[in-house]
C-alpha cells in the first residue's frame, strides 16, 4: 500500500513539473505566421536567460505613447545570431521584427533587429 501511494504522489508530481515547464516554452501566444515592425525607443533590455527582455516606448495614432515589453531567444541563442548587448542602449531607436501576440494585446517575439546604426540581426526588411 504504502510503494502504491509514493508511486503516485511521484507521477502526479512528475506530472504538475512537465506541464508547468511546458507552459513555459510554449510559443503558442505568438503569431509567426504574421511578423509586423515595430519601431521605438530602448527604455529597457536585459540579455539574460531563459529570454531576452526588451522595452519599448512606442507611439502610434491608435493608442498614442505607451511602453511595451517584447521577448526573445536566450541570451546565448542572441549571441550566435550575432546580436551583442553592446550594440544599443537605453533611449535608442531601434525597430524590430515581431510575431505578434495571438490574442491582439501588446507585445511579442522578436524575430530581428536593425539597431541604431542600421546594422540588421535576423530580417528586419524582409518577412520571415
Amino acid at each position: 500500500m504504502k510503494s502504491t501511494i509514493k508511486h503516485f504522489v511521484f507521477m502526479f508530481t512528475a506530472l504538475l513539473l512537465s506541464a508547468a515547464a511546458s507552459a513555459h516554452h510554449s510559443a503558442a501566444q505568438f503569431d509567426f505566421m504574421n511578423t509586423v515592425l515595430v519601431s521605438g525607443k530602448v527604455q529597457e533590455v536585459r540579455f539574460a536567460n531563459p529570454h531576452m527582455r526588451l522595452v519599448l516606448e512606442v507611439t502610434d495614432e491608435a493608442r498614442g505613447t505607451r511602453d511595451i515589453e517584447f521577448e526573445g531567444h536566450s541570451r546565448n541563442n542572441m549571441r550566435r545570431q550575432g546580436l551583442m548587448p553592446d550594440m544599443f542602449t537605453v533611449g535608442d531607436m531601434v525597430t524590430i521584427r515581431i510575431a505578434p501576440m495571438r490574442n491582439g494585446e501588446d507585445g511579442g517575439y522578436v524575430t530581428a533587429l536593425r539597431t541604431p546604426d542600421g546594422e540588421e540581426i535576423g530580417r528586419v526588411t524582409a518577412a520571415d
